[in-house]
């Protein structure tokens, strides 16, 4: 059974099916005007003397001459439609929403806030939060497993719906990627130093495509309060070196600029995807004694102050969470037909995942829901350590884990499960997302990286 879309992208994929399929025929008609054209203008360039007085064959030139303008004007409208259709130009809300950054009403100084008076958010549900660590038998009983982090990893289909039941005064002991004898490994010095980072920013580079960004206007006050972290794998780290300024401190600390590259050993997916939501979705879990984390996407370029930012999404109005709303889109049915069209994984990987959705009860995004979109645009996630929001980090990951690595889809369906009373979040517009950073393309071209061999990065 293939994923019906939503009503209001069905003309979308109409207009895109109906260019698809008639590509050939428009070609073939062009050629033939073309052609045409071509033969007439010869048959009239032989007889230029009598051009002028021949009134038919002006009278049939100008025909020729206005069809053409009118094939000209038909070929420019549907390329228009097509650059529209696979840039979702006119799904976006407003062209300043979209293309262009809008002010933030940040607080003037960095430098004069005062994070120690900031008060934590108490766990009001879930009182205590813990993961299993254990590695259990892998039996072969029937149940689908999602997690393969070892045995204690391993979380049954039926568990996946318990997970999401909360009720009050509750302990949840949880599946999250991680066992004692499976996981993201870190040495000696990069546990040493993280056991300190109580205010990170953080971001992953698993792809051979991306470059190191630096920063912008980074108070000193933050400098000194905020771990920059930069999570990488054992091969991008050799391609930094190669292509990077790496330095090594006294103890043994790897350094770009002001970020701390800390490589992860043992990664369990060949999909680099994947592995990068480790790094953006597991932040609580590689760095435990984290209270706050900013998490940025590698193509991005803060170029806003970080102590700012939590001041501005987080302390001063009261959240604990907060990401910003997506550019074009409200429902995760609209983004799924839009990451099929643009080819962005598997579909029937997606088809199966918004069946499974329905199937459950989530419902397309409307003005009726008290939410203002399912859909974030995950490039940025700010939030405060909370029993709540690890638990929120620990299902998404599951459900990133089962179904498809675009974590954009499974965002909404992870906060409808747990409920709107129980996970709260801040969404904060796109045009505020537009101001907080400059984005920069994958830039790493393909390369061959030798030492007496070759280092292939998949």
């Amino acid at each position: 059974m293939q994923f019906e879309p939503v009503q209001e992208i069905k003309n979308l994929k109409t207009l895109q099916t109906f260019f698809h399929s008639n590509s050939s025929k428009f070609r073939r008609c062009l050629s033939f005007f073309l052609s045409f054209l071509f033969e007439h203008m010869v048959l009239y360039a032989r007889s230029w003397k009598n051009f002028s007085r021949d009134f038919a064959a002006r009278r049939m030139m100008s025909k020729v001459v206005l069809f053409l303008a009118f094939v000209v004007a038909g070929i420019v409208w549907a390329s228009m439609i097509r650059i529209a259709l696979y840039s979702d130009t006119w799904a976006c809300q407003s062209p300043l929403s979209c293309f262009s950054g809008c002010p933030i009403p940040f607080a003037k100084d960095p430098e004069g806030l005062d994070h120690s008076n900031v008060r934590r958010t108490p766990d009001q549900l879930v009182k205590g939060l813990s993961y299993i660590m254990e590695d259990e038998p892998d039996v072969n009983n029937g149940w689908q497993s999602l997690l393969p982090f070892g045995g204690g990893g391993q979380k049954r289909w039926f568990e996946r719906g318990e997970s999401f039941k909360l009720n009050t005064t509750m302990k949840v002991k949880v599946h999250c990627g991680f066992t004692r004898s499976s996981g993201a490994g870190m040495t000696v010095a990069d546990m040493r130093y993280v056991k300190g980072c109580k205010y990170v920013v953080a971001s992953g580079i698993f792809n051979p495509y991306s470059i190191i960004h630096q920063p912008t206007n980074v108070s000193v006050h933050s400098r000194k309060l905020f771990c920059f972290v930069m999570l990488v794998d054992e091969k991008i780290l050799s391609l930094m070196k190669y292509r990077e300024t790496v330095e090594e401190d006294i103890h043994g600390g790897l350094w770009a600029g002001i970020w701390r590259l800390i490589p992860l050993k043992h990664l369990p997916y060949n999909e680099t995807r994947r592995n990068e939501e480790i790094s953006k979705l597991l932040i609580h879990r590689l760095i435990p004694q984290a209270q706050y984390s900013i998490w940025v996407s590698s193509k991005m370029v803060l170029v806003a102050d970080p102590l700012l930012i939590l001041e501005r999404y987080l302390w001063r109005e009261g959240h604990s969470f907060a990401i910003s709303q997506h550019g074009y889109r409200h429902s995760i049915y609209e983004e799924a037909y839009a990451s099929k069209r643009r080819k962005k994984y598997s579909r029937p990987r997606i088809d199966t995942q918004m069946r499974v959705y329905q199937s459950e009860g989530l419902e397309p995004w409307s003005t009726k829901k008290r939410v203002i979109s399912d859909v974030p645009e995950a490039s940025i996630i700010i939030r405060e350590h909370t029993m709540m929001n690890n638990l929120f980090s620990c299902l998404w990951f599951n459900e990133v884990h089962l179904f498809t690595p675009l974590d954009q889809l499974s965002f909404g369906y992870v906060a409808h499960r747990l409920g709107g009373e129980s996970f709260k979040y801040f969404m904060f517009p796109f045009c505020e997302f537009n101001s907080l950073f400059e984005l920069h393309s994958h830039s790493w071209d393909r390369f061959e990286m030798r030492f007496g061999g070759e280092i292939n990065v998949a």
